[in-house]
């Protein structure tokens, strides 16, 4: 390492950062949008996301339960039922999916038109 480089020490967490953190996860912001219409089931949930293989959407909905943006509820049933919903934290991204969802529909449709022409 040059010697006149510092690796930065942030004692504090950057609130942005851990923002950024959260939604640049490949499916986070697939799994946020299905949920914004309400409680859904593992398979429900599966159904909806394109791409998305069973282990993978296991995994991001783990790690969105610890991250408190999901909650999960299992029932005692048999095969076993377990349901999704956001919290009022998951709530809370509710405007800034839909600001994204805004940005790319006014921005791909534009990269459609150019490519057309």
């Amino acid at each position: 390492m040059d010697k006149h480089l510092k690796p930065k020490i942030n004692p504090e967490p950057c609130p942005f950062q851990e923002a950024m953190d959260l939604l640049s996860g490949k499916w986070t912001m697939s799994i946020v949008n299905a949920l914004m219409s309400g409680t859904l089931r593992f398979t429900e949930l599966e159904r909806c996301i394109t791409g998305i293989n069973t282990r993978m959407l296991a995994r991001e909905l783990k790690a969105l339960e610890r991250k408190h943006i999901i909650t999960r509820k299992a029932y005692p049933t048999v095969p076993p039922t377990v349901e999704y919903t956001l919290t009022g934290k998951g709530e809370s991204l509710k405007p800034v999916l839909v600001e994204i969802q805004s940005w790319a529909m006014q921005n791909y449709t534009r990269s459609l038109t150019r490519e057309t022409t």
